[in-house]
């Protein structure tokens, strides 16, 4: 259950650095602009709430994948 959990968690911060990058990308020259724009904001919550969605999204998708695999993979 462990590296289960592991795995799905440096997905999903893999998935929050690459959005951040693609969506932000000035927290590259100036990330300390950007958490005082989320500060002055007091949206914090948004970056990990949008992730979850998408990684959600992303999720459903494995499953079905890995869903077709196993039912390609039958031998009758």
């Amino acid at each position: 259950m462990i590296p289960i959990l592991r795995k799905e968690l440096i997905i999903y911060a893999l998935l929050l650095l690459v959005f951040t990058f693609l969506v932000h990308p000035d927290m590259l020259s100036n990330p300390a602009s950007r958490f005082d724009i989320m500060k002055s904001r007091a949206n914090f919550a948004h970056p990990l709430l949008y992730t979850g969605v998408l990684y959600f999204i992303i999720l459903v998708i494995r499953m079905v994948g890995k869903w077709v695999m196993r039912f390609l993979k039958q031998k009758y």
